[in-house]
């Protein structure tokens, strides 16, 4: 773990703060001693209240008084420029997006916008009030219908098979080109199906365990047979802390070691954050169940368009970067996760008659 560093507070922009991943990363930094600006649209996409009362709680945690949360959309023409110029952050990690294959499909406006145009709307920020360091969030998603297990870093990635995955590799291709042309040191980081506490309730964790409380039959897309490098959401944020001191540089023979995503023109690369595991989708079922104790009703479905069949991350080129590697099992894992329903929804368990035993 790492801690903030000096006698003067450090500030970090964090885009998405009030999102499942944003929350957990600004308790951790603000834990570090870090100061936080937090910005999120608040959008409904999902439960606009969960969002609230993440950002709630942030202002709440023992240095909450080092927590700024700010209302706004990353895509707004301005808004980007002024922050940076009042806050001169010393570091910035994008998260903001809008997620969701499916969702991708019926909307892929609001992709563009936010995924595309707020990317660009913080890169010219940065280029005129550069950070330490940018890390951006792009998505396993990216490496769409490549089939060579596991993913790593220096594989092409050309072939995306939702708008979302499309949008989330243009952003990676736009900072590749300003960390050329202004010298800006970026880390792109890909995250695998990452799930834990606080949740977004459009992800299958989320809603596989409240139809299972609710006694209602789950949707198994097709038929189970796919599998995800679930990488859960403490250690993800953890590895990004760590990432924020793996600043990349310019090579200035343009050589690249061996293994890694370094660009031979630029100070970015591309990082992987998984938990080096492909689990089957059946396998991520059964945990719930032993977490919920109960047996889920099943619905087998065909594959829905825009999936990928597996995910599996290559994460060496994180331990070499941190000496950090994702540890959480998916058992520990979901259980935390159905913990945390537990006491925040409270639910009546509606399946009970369907107890495992």
């Amino acid at each position: 773990m790492i801690f903030n560093k000096g006698n003067i507070m450090q500030c970090v922009l964090i885009t998405g703060s009030a999102g499942f991943i944003g929350f957990h990363l600004s308790k951790l930094l603000l834990a570090q001693g870090y100061r936080v600006v937090g910005l999120d649209a608040l959008n409904d996409y999902y439960d606009v209240s969960l969002k609230e009362t993440r950002h709630d709680m942030l202002t709440h945690e023992p240095n909450g008084a080092h927590f700024t949360p700010v209302i706004g959309k990353v895509e707004t023409p301005g808004l980007m420029m002024s922050l940076f110029e009042e806050h001169r952050f010393d570091y910035v990690i994008h998260l903001a997006a809008q997620a969701g294959v499916r969702y991708s499909i019926e909307n892929p406006r609001s992709y563009l916008e936010s995924n595309v145009i707020g990317t660009f709307e913080i890169l010219e920020a940065a280029r005129v009030h550069p950070p330490k360091h940018m890390l951006l969030a792009s998505t396993s998603s990216a490496f769409g219908a490549n089939t060579e297990m596991p993913y790593k870093e220096t594989q092409r990635a050309d072939h995306q098979i939702s708008f979302y995955a499309a949008t989330k590799k243009s952003t990676e291709n736009m900072a590749h080109s300003y960390a050329h042309l202004f010298d800006l040191p970026i880390t792109m980081f890909r995250f695998f199906t990452v799930y834990g506490p606080w949740g977004r309730p459009d992800m299958a964790l989320f809603k596989f365990t409240k139809a299972i409380f609710e006694g209602e039959a789950i949707d198994v897309y097709n038929h189970g047979n796919m599998k995800r490098d679930f990488t859960y959401v403490d250690d993800l944020v953890e590895a990004i802390c760590l990432l924020m001191d793996a600043v990349p540089m310019r090579p200035a023979d343009g050589q690249v070691p061996e293994g890694d995503s370094l660009s031979p023109v630029a100070p970015h690369r591309v990082v992987n954050i998984g938990n080096n595991d492909a689990v089957q989708l059946t396998a991520f079922i059964e945990a719930i169940e032993a977490a919920t104790g109960i047996t889920a009703e099943k619905n087998m479905m065909p594959r829905q368009p825009g999936d990928v069949l597996d995910t599996w991350a290559d994460a060496s080129l994180l331990q070499d970067l941190t000496g950090y590697q994702p540890r959480t099992s998916v058992q520990e894992g979901v259980a935390e996760f159905v913990k945390w329903y537990r006491e925040f929804y409270r639910p009546n368990a509606a399946g009970a008659d369907r107890i495992n035993g």
